[in-house]
């Protein structure tokens, strides 16, 4: 199969490709403000019917990121996370379906009061305008990032991996088609489409077109855009997330909190990759967490009570306790408070998601208010912090920042506010 990269010969040429993209998203944001909830749902239902329907041509798309992978060093595991089936295109789809469903938060009003004076004062949602999203080569996440985005009011320029440009080429391609048919701007969605990496570059200067960047991807990655971006940037860089067991655990929950958390998949960003005990019950709850997580392929690096009480331990470093491994390996460390456990999170951890076992409502509550993280759990598994678990809908990814966005971020996290005044005539003395 022909190459779908667009070739760009020069540094000239290549910036006004990009500029000229962005001006038309700019454009397309605008028209997007006005068009109705109701427009936007129908985009939607018909660009899942519309891939339903293509199942075999998106197939074929998909066959030339699949003969290219080796070439581009895939393993395994990655080829099968780019391949489409039919099943997985049918997954695609219903996602569009349950976006479409999700409540449209533009023009809700967050809030109204009415002054002394008579004046209404409404604090009303409306979109950011031109998402700039850089992702890795996953078909899906095309159509997932487009819907949230759109769905929100916002234009959105997608700039993914090359290994799956004739996937999501043929992805984008149904996404103009329902647009054309239901009068939505099909500049809404464009993807980027060349593979030059500088384009990203390029991209991320434009600050008067694109209102927010959005990396999702390794952490070369989002460094770089944080680094050379000129317009604010939703981003995390680490999932070191962490489970601390309390004296005053119920120690089976425990166990199954912590074995979720690391090992129902290892290689997401809020899969535990650190464990805290509490020195009152390290000896008797130790070999029992360890020998459930060694159970599931688990290596355990410990400081040096745990080597003592777990005899297969390795003894860790002081890098093991910042680590994200994304890899059978979890770190352990024994503390001797619920204050020492917050202590060692806020240290070590990156902010994402952290989860307290404890039948003691009081430490809980110290927990939840003294761990900055995006989410604090209370015995359940950091597994949970999701969009679609939190019932958000699906998500564009999940924010360690404090601002504009912070954890899932959904549709809602995709907008901002204005202010819009009715009065009758009042004007300042």
């Amino acid at each position: 199969m022909a190459s779908a990269d667009t070739k760009i010969h020069n540094s000239t040429d290549l910036d006004v490709y990009c500029q000229q993209v962005a001006l038309r998203a700019k454009a397309a944001s605008r028209e997007l403000a006005a068009i109705s909830g109701e427009t936007k749902i129908a985009w939607l239902q018909r660009a899942a019917q519309l891939l339903r329907d293509s199942i075999d041509s998106l197939q074929q798309a998909n066959e030339g990121d699949l003969a290219a992978a080796p070439d581009y060093g895939l393993t395994e595991a990655q080829i099968d996370r780019l391949r489409l089936t039919p099943e997985r295109i049918e997954g695609i789809a219903t996602a569009l379906e349950e976006v479409a469903v999700l409540k449209d938060p533009i023009g809700q009003v967050i809030d109204s009061t009415v002054r002394p004076n008579g004046l209404t004062i409404n604090k009303v949602r409306v979109p950011l305008g031109v998402v700039f999203f850089i992702y890795e080569s996953r078909p899906n996440v095309t159509a997932d990032a487009a819907a949230i985005c759109v769905k929100g009011g916002n234009a959105v320029i997608l700039r993914g991996g090359k290994e799956a440009i004739h996937s999501s080429q043929a992805i984008v391609g149904l996404l103009h088609k329902a647009a054309e048919e239901v009068g939505l701007p099909v500049d809404a969605v464009q993807l980027v489409n060349t593979t030059d990496r500088a384009a990203v570059g390029h991209f991320l200067a434009f600050s008067e077109l694109i209102d927010v960047a959005i990396p999702r991807g390794g952490e070369g990655l989002i460094r770089r855009v944080t680094a050379e971006a000129q317009m604010p940037v939703i981003k995390h860089f680490d999932g070191n997330c962490h489970v601390y067991v309390d004296a005053a655990a119920d120690q089976k929950m425990a166990t199954q909190i912590v074995v979720n958390s690391k090992s129902q998949r290892l290689g997401v960003c809020n899969a535990a990759e650190s464990l805290l005990v509490h020195a009152d019950i390290a000896s008797e709850f130790l070999p029992l967490v360890a020998q459930a997580l060694e159970a599931k392929g688990i290596e355990l690096r410990g400081d040096e009570r745990v080597c003592e009480l777990v005899e297969s331990a390795k003894p860790a470093s002081e890098a093991d306790f910042g680590a994200e491994y994304l890899a059978p390996i979890i770190s352990v460390c024994v503390v001797s408070s619920v204050e020492d456990a917050i202590e060692h999170i806020n240290r070590y951890g990156s902010g994402h998601t952290d989860t307290i076992v404890t039948n003691d409502l009081e430490a809980s509550e110290r927990f939840a208010v003294g761990v900055d993280s995006s989410a604090v759990m209370i015995n359940a598994s950091t597994r949970f912090n999701d969009g679609g678990e939190f019932g958000l809908g699906a998500e564009i990814g999940i924010s360690t920042d404090k601002f504009h966005a912070r954890g899932p971020c959904g549709i809602e996290e995709l907008t901002s506010y204005k202010y819009v005044v009715h009065g009758n005539g009042q004007v300042r003395s």
